[in-house]
């Protein structure tokens, strides 16, 4: 099934099941009225949701109403935690060739994961704001799961059912500042501003054969300016699946009902090369620091900019007959406006 979370209705929205095509919608408060509070009790609350999406899907839906992503929040306004992988090797190759360094063997056996702000999400058609295009502005679409209780210790075996929901993700970086933050020793904190996740949240029984080994074999799409940015599959070069980042999360801690996990910026190696951009026949990229990457070893130095304001990125995924699966990310970089 898919869910989503309206605005409307406090910090936390409210809870709607929306119809398979993204064209309905029908608020769910005498079964969950948030959709933590759905997390919290889902084995109670699951088959009320599943019965509400089959009506809506088959027309007999009571209490339909229009479905418009614009009017929601991320699925989860906030939640109690975000961790953000790097699942994908191609990815942090690419950013250390660039600067001369090589990758440590560990890196392929052991997930790269930092530890979010999760106190506040953002839209998926709201703007994201900074205050200066100086930070280095970046978008990292990407893709994440929404956890059930996960005890301390659990295996990748024992992680794999308690994925309750996929979602798509803008991890947005602010790139100018993160240099000067690891140097410190002591990981991100005003580099990565408040992230934004897609529209609808989608069950994984909902993508079918796309959803294998806790993986999703399907085409990232993003849009820069209007153009094709990049169209890496998901499924391909990642290295860590989602059961194992959930596993090395939950090796010194218990994970709560409405943890948030994300992949890291989904990246495919194409074969010899470290990228090829879509307009040249390759797959492209999800971030703009790994074109740079890319062009500073090919021709020495970065020539792609990062995002001004006035700029617009799309995030989107289709299933294997063309159907938008989570709604669109689709966001305009702002510049922050003090006491608005």
């Amino acid at each position: 099934m898919k869910l989503a979370t309206l605005k409307a209705g406090g910090r936390d929205g409210t809870l709607v099941v929306v119809s398979r095509d993204l064209t309905r919608c029908q608020p769910v408060d005498d079964i969950a009225r948030t959709l933590q509070a759905a997390l919290d009790d889902w084995d109670a609350v699951r088959p009320g949701l599943e019965a509400v999406y089959e009506a809506l899907n088959h027309g007999a839906a009571r209490h339909a109403r229009p479905f418009d992503p614009c009017e929601c929040h991320s699925p989860l306004p906030r939640a109690y935690q975000w961790a953000d992988g790097s699942a994908y090797i191609n990815h942090v190759e690419l950013v250390r060739k660039a600067r001369g360094a090589e990758l440590p063997p560990e890196f392929h056996v052991d997930p790269l994961m930092y530890q979010g702000g999760s106190d506040s999400f953002i839209g998926p058609c709201d703007p994201v704001l900074a205050r200066d295009e100086s930070w280095g502005i970046d978008f990292e679409a990407e893709v994440a799961v929404v956890t059930g209780d996960v005890p301390l210790g659990a295996t990748p075996e024992q992680c794999a059912p308690r994925i309750r929901l996929l979602m798509l993700v803008n991890d947005v970086s602010l790139r100018n500042l993160i240099p000067a933050e690891l140097a410190k020793g002591f990981g991100f904190v005003q580099s990565k501003p408040a992230s934004a996740f897609s529209p609808v949240a989608v069950t994984p029984d909902e993508l079918g054969a796309a959803w294998q080994e806790a993986k999703l074999h399907l085409p990232l799409e993003v849009e820069l300016n209007g153009k094709p940015f990049g169209r890496p599959n998901a499924g391909v070069d990642m290295t860590f699946n989602f059961s194992q980042l959930i596993a090395h999360l939950a090796k010194t801690r218990e994970l709560e009902a409405g943890s948030v996990i994300g992949s890291g910026t989904v990246s495919n190696k194409q074969g010899g090369l470290f990228g090829s951009s879509v307009a040249n026949g390759g797959v492209g990229y999800c971030c703009i620091a790994e074109l740079r990457m890319y062009e500073t070893i090919e021709e020495g130095k970065p020539r792609t900019a990062y995002m001004s304001f006035g700029d617009r990125v799309r995030i989107g995924m289709r299933d294997g007959e063309g159907n938008n699966i989570f709604g669109v990310i689709d966001q305009v970089v702002r510049r922050h406006v003090p006491g608005t």
